[in-house]
């Protein structure tokens, strides 16, 4: 099946008074139409600033796309004018933030805000926008949507909050949804109810999903395929089932071990040692070697290649025992 989101050795940096830093170094991936791919990763390892670039929201200000292609449907993002891209925000691509009260005006009703999407795109009529609106919010399973609608965030609770979000992000119908840590300030229960959602919503409306987060329980559970980021580079890719059943990387080893996916108590959780460095001070070679317990002369010499075992990927000098170069 052909891509519809091909990223081609993306990098995004960020000025600071000590330079340019690289958040995003020449990272690579694909997503299919209809398809749930994950980027997992410590804070700080690049996830976000993948999100921001895809939509071109990296603020222009102190940072930007420094190199690569970002291709949606055949159509390089990347290269597009602002007033293209626009049409691309919000009508064919939705996105849902990080902290719904932080992404939505407190000030305009929930309403105004779902609509806005809709009559910045011209899909749907003035007369219809409030009805489509309701519709939205039915959707996404909120209760009593005519009067959610002249209501202000403050008014919702977190887990009604993040099902505004994802109506706004849908309003428009797009192909492809962009979730940045959808469930990070929500309670267990209510992140399964907004993962079953977001899952429920996909299948009907046959979106593909970029999931962006550090839970792995989470991509056990939607995710069909996975990226694993660190600082800035992409570490290893690959179909879930086999990336966790036996990673290849020992990032990748390191966050299993120290997470709770599997959701057996019994297992003991062990930390990775260390911490990600700062992208001021990324260490030469590979950058994982400092907290690695495989690390090796050779990974302090020189950034290891990325190698390839059929759909898995993985840039490690350890996975070329078994692995052929891609």
């Amino acid at each position: 099946m052909s891509a519809l989101l091909r990223v081609s050795d993306l990098t995004v940096e960020y000025d600071t008074l000590g330079g340019a830093l690289r958040a995003v170094d020449g990272v690579s991936f694909t997503i299919a139409p209809g398809e749930t791919v994950a980027i997992v990763g410590e804070s700080g390892s690049g996830k976000s600033s993948i999100a921001h670039a895809l939509l071109r929201l990296i603020p222009r200000a102190s940072g930007r796309i420094a190199g690569g292609r970002i291709e949606f449907a055949g159509e390089d993002l990347a290269a597009l004018p602002e007033h293209a891209m626009r049409r691309v925000r919000g009508a064919r691509i939705g996105m849902i933030f990080q902290d719904p009260m932080m992404a939505l005006n407190p000030v305009y009703t929930i309403g105004r805000q779902i609509a806005e999407p809709l009559l910045l795109h011209g899909s749907v009529p003035v007369r219809r926008a409030m009805d489509r609106v309701v519709e939205l919010l039915t959707l996404v399973g909120v209760p009593a949507p005519e009067e959610r609608i002249r209501q202000y965030p403050h008014n919702l609770s977190g887990g009604m909050r993040q099902r505004v979000m994802i109506a706004m992000a849908l309003a428009s119908g797009p192909r492809l949804l962009i979730a940045d840590e959808p469930t990070t300030a929500l309670d267990v229960t209510v992140q399964a109810q907004v993962l079953a959602l977001v899952d429920e919503l996909k299948a009907r409306l046959g979106m593909a999903v970029l999931l962006i987060t550090h839970d792995l329980a989470v991509v056990s559970e939607v995710a069909a395929r996975v990226v694993v980021m660190y600082a800035g580079r992409k570490v290893e890719e690959g179909p879930v089932n086999e990336v966790f059943a036996d990673p290849a990387h020992p990032y990748t080893r390191g966050l299993l071990a120290a997470s709770d996916w599997s959701g057996d108590p019994r297992e003991r959780l062990r930390e990775i040692p260390g911490t990600v460095p700062a992208l001021a001070e990324l260490p030469e070679g590979c950058s994982f070697w400092p907290r690695c317990p495989d690390a090796e002369p050779r990974c302090r010499a020189a950034r290891p290649a990325e190698l390839a075992s059929g759909a898995r990927r993985a840039s490690c000098v350890h996975a070329e025992r078994i692995w052929r170069p891609s």
